[in-house]
């Protein structure tokens, strides 16, 4: 049960997290932000969509969006996100949603919900299912969308 235990329903596909750092763009770097999830000590590093209005510190929701290599359906293991501090590279979780137009998948890998896009072109979305245990790597920025 996550503490604080959410009181209202959201959307499959919005993480709800804390934004613990800003960072604006360098010159070797892009902006990004440093989210962090209840009871956990995960530390994502992703590239803000938008202006973040959120402050450090306080409690943030959106969409956590990737590209997807190859997806595998796997028979064992659990959920997560590797590596738990930096920016997202291999991503296990059950398929929450699917969506063929957009050739997405739903991903919940336990702290937050990731929103994939599948790049192998052997691949579609429909090729998945709902519930499925999934897991791949996923191509350089990640990104968050505020809501």
């Amino acid at each position: 049960m996550l503490h604080p235990a959410p009181t209202s329903k959201t959307e499959p596909g919005i993480a709800r997290g804390i934004l613990e750092e800003i960072h604006p763009e360098t010159a070797t770097h892009p902006a990004y932000i440093v989210l962090s999830f209840y009871n956990t000590n995960y530390r994502l590093h992703l590239l803000p969509v938008r202006e973040i209005t959120a402050s450090p510190g306080k409690r943030i929701e959106g969409v956590i969006r990737a590209e997807a290599k190859r997806v595998d359906i796997v028979t064992t293991g659990g959920k997560f996100i590797d590596p738990v501090f930096g920016p997202p590279r291999r991503l296990q979780g059950r398929i929450i949603e699917t969506d063929t137009a957009r050739n997405t998948l739903t991903v919940d890998t336990g702290p937050a919900p990731f929103v994939c896009r599948l790049t192998d072109h052997r691949q579609r979305a429909d090729d998945f299912e709902p519930g499925q245990l999934v897991g791949f790597g996923v191509l350089r920025g990640a990104s968050f969308e505020q809501t």
